[in-house]
């Protein structure tokens, strides 16, 4: 997972740029949102490989990845899953949604004017969620898509349409910056792994966005909710199920 982790980081900055490349063509990247979040996303993703490497050293980081991935995944998806078919149900049948309502996140200070996204809000908001997002891309090997993703629609209220390109457009950076804390202090990254993952990721970024184009925005998060649930039940699986090799040996140390 060591190894997984790091690589993976490796592999989202390559295809984080193709998907952006696409959605800025069509108009549906927010740069003022996407610097914000990038703010808290190199503090996150710093903070995060120092994590990474205290747990590494402890014994414990295989066992944290794991359950990170199945409460993060199982939580999110589940969630996403729920208000999706709500919202297919409420447009079937023509139904009027529910004006949004004003909470305390529209009390918090700083508030800056986002055009692209239509939202007038406090940047530490975005900035909190980068945050969250870099721990996540450092521990886990994730662009923290799953997270980011719910969190501008539900939290923000930015359109789902800009959501994906801007995500995309921070993690670049952010997984860039995870990528060289943990070749420095780790060694964990695989090249040859990450060059044939970029491959693959780089043409499958340019498909999604053609595909995202002639879908909803409620049919792109259940979609998102069935692949983040189906990832959960796998590595739910793999933590409950018997081990085929009950042993390995490895010299101390190694990742």
């Amino acid at each position: 997972p060591a190894v997984a982790v790091a690589t993976e980081a490796n592999q989202i900055v390559a295809s984080s740029v193709s998907g952006v490349l696409a959605h800025w063509k069509r108009g549906n990247v927010d740069f003022k949102m996407g610097f914000a979040l990038l703010a808290g996303g190199v503090i996150g993703s710093s903070l995060g490989v120092m994590l990474f490497t205290f747990l590494k050293n402890q014994g414990q980081l295989d066992l944290v990845i794991r359950l990170s991935y199945v409460i993060f995944l199982g939580t999110i998806g589940f969630l996403m899953l729920i208000e999706s078919v709500n919202t297919m149900r409420r447009s079937r049948k023509q139904a009027v949604p529910a004006r949004r309502t004003h909470n305390w996140m529209h009390g918090l200070p700083f508030k800056v004017r986002f055009r692209r996204s239509r939202l007038y809000i406090s940047v530490l908001l975005p900035i909190a969620i980068g945050v969250l997002v870099g721990l996540l891309a450092a521990i886990m090997g994730v662009g923290g898509g799953f997270v980011m993703v719910p969190a501008m629609i539900y939290l923000l209220g930015m359109p789902t349409a800009v959501v994906i390109g801007t995500s995309l457009f921070q993690i670049i950076f952010v997984t860039a910056n995870v990528t060289v804390l943990q070749a420095v202090n780790t060694q964990t990254v695989d090249v040859v792994l990450a060059l044939l993952l970029l491959a693959g990721g780089v043409v499958g970024a340019q498909v999604g966005a053609r595909i995202g184009v002639k879908l909803k925005g409620e049919q792109l998060r259940g979609l998102l909710a069935l692949m983040v649930l189906l990832v959960c039940a796998k590595i739910s699986y793999d933590l409950l199920a018997t081990p085929l090799d009950m042993f390995s040996i490895g010299l101390a140390g190694e990742p």
